[in-house]
């Protein structure tokens, strides 16, 4: 007999064979690939685990432990606890990563100035559903975890984690001071008792909860800031999100224009109605709490805001880039239906030769044993010949588009606050891209604050990329993109809609170009080549075409639209862009009995 005398490889014996025992202390049904036992911390730093001696990724449904550290903090014959306590985070909370996500938003709303420790607080509460269920029904030795993880750090412990861990004496029926060291003030050993009955009667509506705990804990969090380090050791969602990409946020949910009630004010917690004169100091904590209506749309910043407290490491390039696309997505038009018969209907012209190395699909083996009963490969096989004849259908081209939006110092910021031009762009393109069309982005501000696409692409991440650039200096538009687009290249285009989207400082494009010539004749010739006409989208007063409207440009828009076809459509906010992008984009790309049209 062979005795494995190695510690790291015993403590991976025990663990791995922990494994099974953990899963099932959830379900028997519960499935999910085994963990990543890290060997060091070098080891764990790969894989993105630090400070804490466990973590989960929601992405990828994984659960990593770093060996050394939990042999450090004398939690090694605890696996099975530890384990079981990582598995209910991807059983029972937050369990994916867009409920994670909303948790968050609703917790940073319950903390007014110091949102940043929503990740903590989530954490925090997340673990005492868990904790509670393992303790209790599974009956799993988390009460001696937590005093060995707290031993010798009561002193440092601010009180906030002083009141967490008696709301686990109180979940358990624990003796007072067995886990949280000290004696509570009267206010304190209260709210510990409002945390037991939040975690007990939110336990199915653990997100509403989760607002209910943190606002419970905010007085507590504004004076300490979570000065314990066995709360940051138990800090296990602190990169959940990483690799993910949750969906449903860039509306806030129903429940977010809600006035939030202190738990000390809830019936459904207390049982009974408190009295006003009895919580008055905690009235101004719900004054404090901002609210919203409901479904009200989130801004870019705070969209990003929340996906990092998730936990997702993505640049505020590719988050508006998300956010755009989440909200565009109900404006899209529906997926075409490919039509048949096709354009070119098959003939077959006869038979030829089949040789070695061409595929055995084409061997037409009817017409190869007619000719010969003795099939020899290259010599006696044949294949069909196929010409093409016109079909019954004529083929169907997609319009290609080209869209221009403005980025000048009058558009707001993409990437932080929602702009409706960029959006409406994004319900244009990927509307296009869905028909099969190619698509130009140019998103411009002077004449050499330029942002475009590589040509026409069908690659949503370039036109997205392109729609999420944001200058905001003056006004002057680019000449030189319809020169090089249209009228130095010698590559056919198909017919393309040239689509503008701007206000009065449009008219630069009348202006001359960097060579002296002039804009008329230049985008005239663009018109031309393109073959699929213009439209401009503008944000203009309804008497802009009237002298007393004062628009000193006016001819030129009038003149644009009577003698080259020009379509102007004004908006009189940035908000009816949205409906503008969404009529032209089922009028244009909606599948439909006849070919794709140039709006009328």
């Amino acid at each position: 007999m062979v005795v494995n005398d190695d510690p790291l490889s015993r403590s991976r014996e025990r663990w791995t064979a922990a494994w099974p025992k953990a899963l099932a202390a959830w379900s028997r049904h519960v499935v999910l690939h085994a963990p990543s036992l890290c060997a060091d911390d070098r080891e764990a730093e790969k894989e993105g685990l630090t400070d804490s001696f466990a973590m989960i990724r929601l992405a990828d449904q994984s659960i990593i432990i770093n060996l050394a550290d939990v042999e450090r903090r004398g939690l090694g014959d605890y696996a099975e606890e530890i384990l079981a306590h990582e598995i209910g985070h991807h059983v029972l909370a937050p369990a994916n990563l867009t409920d994670h996500a909303r948790s968050l938003a609703r917790i940073r709303r319950a903390l007014p100035t110091l949102e940043a420790h929503a990740p903590m607080i989530a954490n925090l509460f997340t673990d005492l559903l868990i904790n509670d269920r393992l303790q209790r029904s599974a009956e799993l030795r988390l009460a001696e975890v937590f005093k060995r993880l707290t031993r010798e750090k009561q002193e440092a412990s601010g009180l906030l984690w002083r009141i967490y861990l008696r709301t686990y004496e109180l979940l358990w029926s624990l003796e007072r001071g067995s886990l949280a060291e000290g004696k509570l003030s009267a206010e304190a050993e209260g709210d510990a008792w409002l945390a037991m009955r939040i975690v007990r009667h939110y336990s199915r509506n653990w997100i509403e909860g989760a607002a209910k705990f943190a606002m419970l804990m905010l007085p507590y969090l504004a004076k300490d800031a979570l000065d314990a380090s066995a709360a940051k050791a138990w800090h296990d969602t602190r990169a959940a999100g990483a690799g993910g990409e949750p969906s449903g946020l860039a509306e806030a949910d129903e429940n977010d224009g809600k006035p939030m009630v202190h738990p000390s004010r809830d019936p459904e917690i207390t049982g009974h109605e408190i009295s006003d004169s009895q919580t008055e100091s905690k009235k101004s904590l719900e004054e404090a709490t901002p609210s919203r209506p409901g479904g009200q749309t989130r801004q870019p910043f705070e969209y990003g805001e929340i996906l990092r407290a998730a936990g997702v490491t993505l640049s505020d390039h590719d988050i508006a880039v998300m956010y755009y696309r989440e909200k565009a997505a109900p404006h899209l038009i529906r997926f075409p239906a490919r039509r048949k018969p096709a354009s070119l209907d098959p003939l077959p012209e006869g038979i030829e030769p089949w040789q070695m190395g061409e595929s055995f699909d084409s061997i037409d083996w009817l017409q190869t044993i007619m000719q010969s009963p003795r099939i020899i490969p290259g010599m006696t096989t044949v294949q069909r010949v196929w010409g093409l004849s016109p079909g019954a259908e004529p083929a169907s081209v997609p319009l290609n588009l080209d869209v221009f939006i403005d980025s000048s110092g009058s558009m707001p910021n993409p990437q932080q606050f929602l702009s409706f031009p960029t959006l409406a762009g994004a319900i244009l393109c990927l509307s296009a891209l869905r028909a099969g069309a190619s698509v130009k982005v140019t998103v411009w501000s002077g004449k050499n604050q330029v942002t475009s696409t590589p040509g026409f692409v069908r690659d949503t991440q370039e036109v997205m990329r392109a729609l999420i650039s944001y200058y905001g200096g003056g006004t002057q538009f680019p000449l030189h993109e319809l020169r090089e687009t249209y009228l130095e290249t010698k590559r056919p285009l198909n017919p393309t809609h040239l689509l503008f989207i701007s206000d009065d400082g449009i008219t630069t494009i009348f202006d001359k170009d960097e060579r002296g010539h002039d804009g008329w004749d230049l985008f005239r010739a663009a018109l031309a080549k393109a073959a699929g006409g213009s439209t401009f989208v503008l944000a203009l007063g309804k008497q802009w075409e009237t002298a007393q409207y004062g628009f000193p440009h006016r001819e030129l828009l009038i003149r644009a639209r009577d003698e080259l076809g020009i379509r102007i459509s004004r908006i009189e906010d940035w908000e009816q862009l949205v409906a503008f992008a969404r009529d032209f984009a089922r009028t244009v790309y909606q599948p439909t009995d006849s070919p794709a049209r140039a709006p009328a």
